[in-house]
């Protein structure tokens, strides 16, 4: 049985100088549970990717997206999940992020990012992310 493919759209969120990068933390409960990640969510019917990252880190981190570039797109499938991906950098946000679901958020320098464990998907992502900012 084919999987249902699942579009997600996801700010990086960085801080003014572009040395950290705002990551939150996965429920337990959800697919990669435990695992860090960049904010963000399911790309809605009727809606643009850009507009759904804008949507949901209002809903999660509690900012406002002013600014929004495109930055990578991808596609992971796992055992269980379709994915395709749209990553956004975030510059320029009204508001301090922060994890409005009651999910752990923290600032986190570019060059540690590697001490914390991402689901799969992200790694050519923060591999990306560490050549244009390290």
């Amino acid at each position: 049985m084919d999987k249902k493919r699942i579009h997600i759209a996801a700010g990086i969120i960085l801080n003014p100088d572009y040395s950290q990068i705002f990551i939150t933390q996965r429920p337990a409960k959800a697919h990669k549970g435990g695992f860090w990640e960049f904010a963000g969510g399911q790309v809605e019917h009727g809606e643009t990717a850009e507009q759904a990252v804008i949507r949901e880190l209002e809903e999660e981190v509690g900012i406002t997206a002013t600014v929004v570039e495109a930055f990578m797109s991808m596609t992971h499938d796992y055992p269980d999940k379709a994915l395709t991906f749209d990553f956004f950098l975030i510059k320029v946000f009204d508001g301090v992020p922060y994890g409005k679901e009651g999910q752990p958020g923290q600032w986190v320098e570019i060059l540690a990012l590697s001490g914390f464990e991402f689901p799969e998907a992200n790694s050519p992502v923060l591999a990306k992310i560490q050549e244009m900012f390290a």
